[in-house]
């Protein structure tokens, strides 16, 4: 039995809407007036949360921590993880203004914080949720701190085994969160189509009783939405206004058109994936009249002759006794004249 839980308006679990979470990172460039128009972009493409990330840079990153080879490919070899990283903050007053612009858009604001202060600081604003990044899967410290702050945790499990998984979600409910979902992910950016396997969000599932969702990574929405038809609880992808901008992510991200179009996919495929009833849509009613087979007189047919399947057809519509009752229909006595073609009933048969 997979628990629900709740993130702000949104119920997070089996059966319900899925959350799609627009994932803006760093893709401000350490700009406010970039990050606001982020915020814009994700309101207008439907997106249910708009995340940021939250850190100080000399809190997460040693001097000598190398860049990874994403890192390498995207910004060049020149400067250091933690230099390029450092133009990558927003001041700890920025994200005020982030959460009241997505208040006033109607996103849900989340941010992911990376030390111990930003954790505060997103305390302090009372955010909904704390989403912890695959990186941290196994800095028990961390989510445990994390975990104190008793708001539900989103944690994204890439680069980790199950049994990191297990220790991790061991540590955050040990703590006192009871509100938990996993998000499957690959960390690589962009991550291969091959390398994604899908079916560990179920394994997921089954091992820990707590809704799951994807963290995309991949280049285009495809894995996204079949993430989605696969029962993901939540959907996170990165997207940006121009994946020409300098920066680690710009190029792995959706562009605000290509979001709006994983929105509206993600809203299509769970309105197509129903309750799990096999019973005709209501759609298909007349259809099913039009397209299914009746028992019908194959001539014209006197009152009184004794129906065989010399004198009887299967034809359509469906809309006359059905090709399944034929066993109990031979050898009966017509009661009345029955013209060529005519729709056999019970009322005809003696």
């Amino acid at each position: 039995m997979v628990m629900s839980i709740r993130v702000g308006k949104h119920s997070i679990g089996p059966g319900l809407p899925c959350m799609v979470i627009a994932e803006a990172g760093v893709n401000h460039n350490g700009n406010l007036e970039i990050a606001l128009r982020l915020v814009d972009a994700a309101a207008e493409a439907g997106a249910d949360v708009i995340k940021f990330q939250t850190f100080k840079a000399e809190e997460v990153i040693s001097p000598v921590a190398p860049k990874a080879a994403y890192q390498v490919r995207t910004t060049g070899a020149a400067e250091s993880q933690l230099e390029m990283v450092r133009k990558l903050e927003l001041p700890p007053a920025a994200f005020a203004t982030i959460d009241r612009h997505c208040r006033e858009r109607g996103l849900l604001f989340l941010s992911t914080p990376f030390d111990r202060g930003s954790v505060d600081l997103l305390q302090n604003l009372n955010i909904a949720a704390f989403k912890i990044p695959s990186g941290e899967v196994t800095n028990l410290p961390f989510l445990t701190y994390v975990a104190k702050q008793r708001k539900p945790v989103i944690l994204s499990t890439g680069m980790s085994t199950l049994d990191e998984v297990a220790a991790a979600v061991e540590a955050v409910l040990a703590a006192g969160t009871g509100e938990l979902a996993l998000l499957h992910c690959v960390s690589n950016y962009p991550a291969l189509a091959s390398s994604v396997n899908l079916r560990a969000m179920k394994t997921l599932e089954q091992r820990f009783g707590v809704p799951v969702g994807y963290s995309d990574h991949t280049e285009g929405i495809e894995i996204s939405l079949a993430a989605a038809a696969l029962g993901a609880c939540i959907v996170e992808k990165h997207f940006t206004l121009d994946r020409t901008l300098p920066g680690p992510d710009h190029r792995a991200s959706l562009e605000p058109r290509e979001l709006a179009v994983l929105v509206r996919g993600v809203r299509t495929i769970e309105s197509a994936l129903g309750d799990g009833r096999k019973v005709p849509a209501a759609e298909e009613l007349n259809t099913a009249a039009v397209a299914r087979r009746s028992l019908v007189a194959v001539r014209d047919l006197a009152a009184g002759t004794i129906l065989t399947e010399e004198n009887i057809a299967i034809r359509r519509p469906g809309t006359g006794l059905p090709p399944s009752t034929l066993p109990n229909v031979l050898g009966r006595r017509l009661r009345q004249d029955v013209v060529a073609g005519a729709l056999l009933s019970l009322e005809m048969l003696a």
